[in-house]
């Protein structure tokens, strides 16, 4: 398998223990090669939300690339004991040779959806099972926080701005998955380098602490980033923050960012302090722990942006989206191909493999009708799967900033297809019904 990504970390060690005793346990029964079928799938949406958002395609595709073992890896699981020598033979040769087909980032999901079908030998393709779950466990469940938050903005910007609330690769993640769903901007500026998020920024409280005065603190900032930029006014008293900004930039001061207070009750104040000292086009950003439900809150009030940090990278109460990777039909010593499926009554999941549709009338989704063994036929459906990694191949339009992008424009046509009691806060059942046939 070759790629041009660039990145160059192995991420084979990402992983659990138990991936690779299995496979060393199945060479030894002879079962290693057995062609199957993998699927990443929820059994129900987070939160009793009303739909979810997959996200973390591209980052997976780009970890496979990577996912080797070499000498240093090799070196270690042979000091500790964790597998053999025959065992470890094989995995210097191992690159996945599969074939591997999905749901486009940016698309939704229901319970159910097979948004990934990981097709291989039992050796080949249980060795992703942790990988592919941590990519799309985390950046699913940010991307699904986000999608809310975006829907009851209503078109008013959003930018992500929770580095500082998340592991460092956790908050590039984070950033891309809000990205997908509908924030305009980060303030991630290793996610804008690597997946072409715009980046966006100006200070801090500890700017304006810094110096003597707030309008010293301004008069530097506009110095250096031009009247254009957005100016922090709640730091001491806002109405003198404000009298301050405009008389300093002038009326073409671009924003003012509101990090504290009654923001409903600010926003309002601000805004005719602004028209008042003839500063109407200059824009009113807020701030300050915000989530779905404060930004629905602010939704009659006269904000212009929105910045969110902590609620958006940890999934806004579900900071995972509860995948699983689950085997669901391999064949057997004779060629057939048999349907497996665990039973256990709470962790029940359904055998054989899946070909999902969305079901469409008049253009609005109605069903996410899965069928199982063979294609389904009806025209007015949307096929769900697309293939993402062919006979070991990367398909790398959905990597790095154009798989970004790519992944953003289908979200937004994907959202566009629902109903509108999709859009609902409260907690709920599954806006479309998930129908076996």
């Amino acid at each position: 398998m070759t790629s041009t990504l660039a990145s160059t970390a192995v991420t084979s060690l990402l992983t659990d223990q138990y991936e690779l005793t299995m496979v060393e346990a199945a060479r030894g029964s002879g079962a290693a090669d057995r062609e199957s079928v993998f699927e990443v799938f929820a059994r129900t949406l987070p939160g009793g939300r009303r739909y979810g958002v997959v996200a973390g395609t591209g980052r997976f595709l780009e970890q496979l690339s990577r996912f080797t073992f070499g000498d240093a890896e090799l070196t270690w699981l042979r000091d500790r004991g964790i597998v053999g020598e025959e065992m470890l033979d094989w995995l210097a040769d191992y690159r996945f040779s599969g074939t591997i087909h999905g749901y486009r980032e940016g698309e939704l999901y229901f319970p159910g959806s097979p948004i990934l079908v990981v097709e291989g030998t039992f050796a080949d393709a249980v060795l992703l099972e942790t990988l592919a779950l941590s990519v799309f466990n985390h950046d699913s469940a940010i991307a699904g926080a986000a999608a809310r938050m975006a829907s009851v903005a209503h078109g008013r910007p959003l930018a992500e701005m929770g580095s500082r609330r998340a592991a460092e690769t956790s908050a590039v993640a984070a950033a891309r998955a809000a990205y997908i769903a509908g924030f305009s901007a980060t303030s991630n500026l290793e996610a804008g380098r690597r997946y072409g998020v715009p980046t966006m920024g100006t200070a801090a409280h500890a700017f304006t602490l810094l110096h003597d005065t707030e309008e010293d603190a301004f008069r530097a900032q506009v110095a250096a980033l031009g009247p254009g930029t957005t100016l922090l006014v709640d730091t001491y008293d806002i109405p003198t923050a404000v009298e301050r900004a405009v008389a300093i930039a002038g009326p073409e001061l671009g924003a003012v960012r509101i990090d504290s207070g009654d923001l409903p009750e600010l926003v309002a104040q601000v805004r005719n302090q602004l028209d008042d000292l003839g500063a109407p086009r200059t824009r009113i950003t807020v701030t300050s722990d915000l989530d779905e439900y404060a930004i629905a809150g602010l939704s009659g009030s006269p904000v212009d942006g929105y910045g969110v940090g902590t609620s958006v990278v940890t999934g806004s109460g579900s900071p995972t989206a509860g995948m699983v990777y689950k085997l669901v039909a391999r064949k057997n010593d004779d060629g057939e191909w048999v349907s497996v499926a665990k039973k256990s009554s709470a962790k029940a999941s359904v055998g054989g493999k899946k070909y999902p549709e969305r079901m469409l009338r008049e253009g609005t989704a109605y069903e996410e009708r899965i069928t199982i063994g063979h294609p389904g036929h009806e025209e007015s459906a949307r096929s769900l799967l697309v293939p993402l990694v062919v006979d070991g191949e990367i398909d790398e339009q959905f990597t790095g900033p154009t798989g970004t992008a790519i992944a953003r424009e289908h979200h937004a046509a994907a959202v566009a297809e629902l109903p509108m009691e999709a859009f609902a806060l409260s907690r709920g059942e599954p806006v479309l019904p998930t129908v076996y046939a």
